[in-house]
């Protein structure tokens, strides 16, 4: 096998083998299907550029709402996916994927009533069109995703949180990607895998949202800060100090946030440890 060599003076050598960074993309929840939606409202605006001048209105009127029903789509599809990634969580305020096909189906309806004037016909259009929407790509979760065992308001205190916490990541990968760094890249995802992990440990116990709540919350809205200030920063002047202070960071919020699920799950093994010890005292109580 081939093995790389190198001294002090020799080019990319570091005095300590980099961490590991996890490189977590993911494939785009709404998918070519949805995006393919967008390609009939352009083909029957320029159809109904010979139709006249009630024709043309009707055709870009169908166009419109057949657009707004693939861009009300891909967000639906994408909350979704957010919705089943997680254990607890809201359900979207508005039913996109639902609007969707209704927009779909006006606009298949409008369509057809543009090039043959029938009221029935443009109506069993639309419908047909509306239903195939829902067959195809299903409608928007319609209660709220709870674990058995843990109250509501507990529950909804833990949606709220995550909910702030995943927009606080969202904010901090957006604005590092500005930069077009893949290292950098990288070495923000890997921080934000760390994140994500306390996350999901909390999804799965919300009775870990006392412990982790200053993590999820103060220290995600302050890396944010400091990404977007780094990024203002390295943009002027590609300042190679403030880069080494910004991954400097990030690897502190990672050990941090590794050292904090780490606890959270060691005490979460703790109360096991306590439940079963207490049902075992009582079941010898009881001399079974």
């Amino acid at each position: 096998m081939a093995q790389r060599f190198g001294g002090k003076h020799s080019p990319n050598t570091a005095s300590a083998p980099a961490p590991e960074v996890i490189d977590e993309r993911k494939v785009d929840a709404a998918g070519a299907r949805a995006n393919l939606l967008f390609v009939p409202p352009v083909i029957l605006v320029f159809t109904s550029l010979n139709e006249g001048a009630t024709g043309l209105a009707i055709g870009l009127v169908a166009a419109g709402l057949l657009t707004l029903g693939a861009w009300l789509l891909r967000d639906g599809l994408r909350a979704t996916a957010a919705y089943e990634a997680r254990k607890v969580a809201r359900r979207p305020a508005v039913p996109r994927k639902i609007f969707a096909a209704v927009a779909t189906g006006l606009g298949a309806g409008l369509a057809s009533y543009a090039t043959d004037p029938n009221l029935i016909a443009g109506g069993l259009y639309a419908v047909i069109a509306g239903a195939l929407h829902i067959t195809a790509f299903g409608i928007d979760p319609l209660k709220d995703k709870r674990m058995d065992g843990i109250d509501t308001f507990q529950q909804d205190r833990v949606a709220r949180v995550v909910d702030e916490a995943e927009a606080y990541l969202r904010a901090m990968k957006d604005h590092i990607a500005t930069l077009n760094d893949r290292p950098l890249d990288l070495r923000v995802t890997a921080f934000q895998t760390a994140a994500r992990r306390m996350i999901r440990t909390v999804e799965e116990d919300p009775r870990d949202l006392t412990g982790a709540r200053k993590f999820l919350g103060v220290y995600l809205m302050g890396a944010r800060d400091a990404s977007v200030k780094f990024v203002d920063v390295y943009k002027r002047n590609r300042d190679d100090a403030a880069r080494a202070d910004y991954e400097a960071l990030l690897s502190d919020l990672e050990q941090n946030f590794a050292a904090r699920t780490e606890k959270l799950l060691l005490d979460d093994r703790s109360d096991m440890d306590i439940e079963i010890k207490v049902l075992r005292d009582r079941l010898q109580r009881e001399g079974l």
